[in-house]
Formats: C-alpha cells, structure tokens, sequence
C-alpha cells in the first residue's frame, strides 16, 4: 500500500510539472511572439515617420501657431534648470512658458526666477497655485493655470523633461491637419549611476516604448505621453477642460484617450525627448515600477492582464529550470533571447537614440524578472505612493491613504 502512495504521488508530480513545462514554454513562445511584434511595430514607426505628415512639405512648415506651454511642477528634480532651460532655445517664433506650483516656497520656484533672470526676453511667467481641486495636484495646478494662457494652442509636459530646439516646431507643425488634437512623443531616461536609475531607463528604452508602439500598431494611438501634451483648445473643451482628470493618477493617459474618444486624432510624433531620471535606490525603483503598474492595470484592465504573455524571457529561462535543462527548452530560450536582444537593440538605437542602451543589456534579464515581480505585485493591493504622498487607487482615481 505504501509503495502504490509512492507510485501515485510520484506520478502526480510528473504530471504536475509536465503541466509547468507547458505552461512555461507556452508562455515564452508567447513572449517571443510579443518580442516580434514589438520588432514589427518599431519598424512600421520608422517607415510611418519617414513620409508625412512627419517630414511635411516645405509650404506646410510655415504652419507654427502661437503656443502656451504649461508646466505645473512639484519639487526640484535631476537636471531640472537644464531641461528648463532647453524651452527658452527653441527655434519658433512665438511661444510663452507658464509655471505653475502649490506653494510658494517650492524648490523649483528658485529655478524658475533665475531662468527668468536668464532669458528676459522670453515671455515666462510663474503662477502659485493654492487651491487642492482633487487629489492630483499636478491637474489641480493645471486648472488653476489654464485661465492664464493667451494662446489657442497648449502644450504641457514634465519638469525634467530636456528639448532640442527644433522640438515645438516639429510637434507643432502637426497641427496643420485640423483632425488633429493631441500630439505627443516616446522619451529616453537619462540615468545616474545607481542601479535603480539604469534599470529604469533600460525599461523605459527596452520595454515601455516597445510596448507603446505594439498599442500604435494594434489598435492606433488613443493615449497620449506626460512627457507632451499638445493640444487646441477645442479638443480639451470637448472633454470637459482639465477639471475631470483632478482625482485620476494617470491624468496623461486619460486626456489622450478621451480626446481620441471625442473623435480627434491622435498622433505619435518621431521627436524623442529626454527625462533625467533620480538616484533611485532598488526600493524607491520598485516602488516607482509599482505606481506605474497599478495605474496601467486601472487604465486599461484588460490590456495589462495580458501582459503576463509579453514576459518572453522570464518564461523560457523558468523552461529550462523546469525541463531540467532539456534540449528544447534550451532552444526555446535561445529563440526568445535572440528576439529580446534584437527589440531591445532596435527600440533603444533606432528609434530612441538611446546609446546606453549597449552598456546596459546585460541587465536586461534582471530587469525582465523584477518586471514579473512588479506585475505580480501590482494585483496585490492598491496603494501606490507619489512625491512622498500615499493614496489608495480606486478605478484609477486616487485618495489619500
């Protein structure tokens, strides 16, 4: 009797892991299929933006309409003065910069004085913003600075976000179809020399683009980028202005995608801008990783839940653990590597420039792995912390913890 227990435990087992081969090399064939539509959709992106509207007629580039940029700031980060600096050097002939904070003792107001002090002949204005109109106080400025701009055109993106100067006349000239109402842009990291900060900017260059030209390609761009904003106003009077986004944490995301809900265009401009990430250490990493996971899962629920098939990496190597190191699975992870190597090379050099990149791939499978702990970690509660704040997310609406 004792031996026929053995016998079936021993072949429930085999079974049991035979059912994890499965589901392991399935998953990695999964991901290697992710990896090449990844691949597919980046090159589609080069072609697309090769012809116009992105390289437009020499008529159409006398399309450059006055333009507000707006940018509601909170803190001093990395790099901040440069990346202010780099909207007071644009080749455009008119153009006014407005700031906006919640107190008037935040860091950044010092940085905007001198940049004042800097470019006198540059219409900048600061603006504190008192009034908390919901729980983003990034929109709540936004709202309480919109009264302010003079011109039909809007634009807003982050404080660290750094420009070259022919940025608002390529994301501008975008406009000369009036269907249009939104533009915005991919972005690189910049990082320090912390680990935190590398693995951030290899998922940003290797990972988050690819993936938001894998959405460009699928079912076309109806979201839009915090690092651009661009915009009429027509197109965000027709959502209602800024006042609905108060509460939600991805406020980038919901204005591009109602906007496209209200029937305009939205593009997806080839200009690339840089970020300059913090020194994250591994925990302020993965707790930025998890606030940016648990606002994709509330912004698009069924979209995120089938990122679990996108970890090509992950899957194959657990493959081979659990096949024992079995001929196909060893060559199943090769397919997989290769095609992850081949995405992570084309996002990073061709489409965003990023150089880095090739300093960085080693720690592409450590980044792949932490990215399965974010997403298992993502379904695990609600709470996600911003600027020193916690907040429960609720469909994508926060309030304080």
């Amino acid at each position: 009797m004792t031996r026929r227990r053995w016998l079936a435990a021993r072949l429930k087992r085999s079974c049991l892991i035979r059912i994890l081969q499965v589901l392991a090399g399935g998953g990695a064939l999964c991901g290697a299929g992710y990896y090449a539509l990844c691949l597919w959709s980046a090159r589609k992106f080069l072609r697309d933006t090769a012809r116009p509207p992105y390289r437009p007629d020499p008529a159409q580039l006398l399309f450059a309409p006055p333009v507000s940029i707006l940018k509601p700031l909170r803190g001093a980060d990395p790099g901040m003065y440069e990346s202010f600096r780099s909207h007071c050097l644009q080749d455009y002939p008119e153009y006014e910069l407005i700031f906006g904070v919640s107190q008037p003792d935040d860091p950044a107001v010092a940085l905007v004085e001198r940049l004042r002090r800097e470019f006198p002949g540059r219409s900048i204005r600061l603006l504190v913003c008192p009034q908390a109109l919901g729980a983003n106080l990034k929109v709540s400025n936004l709202v309480q600075m919109l009264p302010h701009a003079r011109h039909h055109y809007l634009m807003v993106n982050d404080g660290d976000i750094r420009v070259a100067p022919d940025y608002l006349r390529r994301i501008m000239n975008l406009f000369c179809d009036t269907r249009v109402g939104m533009v915005t842009c991919l972005y690189r990291g910049v990082p320090t020399g912390t680990l935190g900060s590398r693995l951030e900017s290899l998922g940003i260059s290797t990972d988050f683009s690819a993936g938001v030209l894998a959405a460009r390609l699928i079912e076309g761009v109806r979201f839009a980028l915090g690092s651009t904003l661009a915009f009429p106003r027509g197109a965000l009077d027709a959502i209602g202005g800024f006042v609905p986004l108060a509460d939600y944490l991805a406020d980038d995301y919901q204005l591009g995608a109602r906007i496209a809900g209200s029937g305009f265009k939205v593009l997806l401009s080839d200009v690339v801008v840089e970020t300059h990430l913090p020194d994250y250490s591994m925990g302020g990493f993965l707790e930025h990783q998890l606030r940016w996971a648990r606002g994709i899962r509330d912004s698009r629920p069924a979209s995120y839940a089938g990122m679990a098939l996108t970890f090509g990496l992950p899957w194959a190597i657990a493959a081979v653990v659990l096949a024992r190191g079995a001929g196909w699975a060893w060559i199943l992870l090769g397919l997989t590597a290769a095609l992850r190597l081949a995405l992570a090379l084309t996002m990073g050099l061709s489409v965003l420039h990023d150089r880095q990149v090739l300093r960085h791939l080693w720690m592409i499978p450590l980044r792949d792995l932490l990215a399965v702990m974010v997403f298992a970690g993502s379904y695990a509660g609600h709470q996600v912390a911003w600027r020193g704040d916690r907040f429960i997310l609720d469909k994508g609406k926060l309030r304080p913890a």
